[in-house]
């Protein structure tokens, strides 16, 4: 599974691009992207304040995309998934 990050979220990973494991496959069980999201967070724990809020839900800001397409964290997430994180970026002209 491929992650590929961005914004601050870099500083947390050390790369732009990473990859991590697969979830090992219980018979009959569907990785969903939340799945993949909490492993991400389990490697890179210094992710968890751009991508959680104070309460542990994934901020409104944060954009996860999976193989290209906007996801929700209850959608199957294949194991050889590329996975996007987009956190909330601050910046640009008003």
């Amino acid at each position: 599974m491929e992650f590929t990050v961005y914004g601050q979220l870099r500083s947390a990973t050390g790369e732009k691009t990473i990859e991590l494991e697969p979830a090992a496959s219980n018979e009959g069980t569907v990785e969903t992207v939340a799945d993949a999201l909490e492993r991400f967070l389990e490697a890179y724990p210094r992710a968890r304040r751009d991508v959680l809020d104070e309460s542990g839900d994934v901020r409104t800001s944060v954009r996860v995309l999976v193989d290209g397409e906007r996801a929700d964290l209850d959608d199957a997430c294949p194991p050889d998934a590329r996975i996007q994180l987009f956190p909330a970026m601050q910046g640009g002209r008003r």
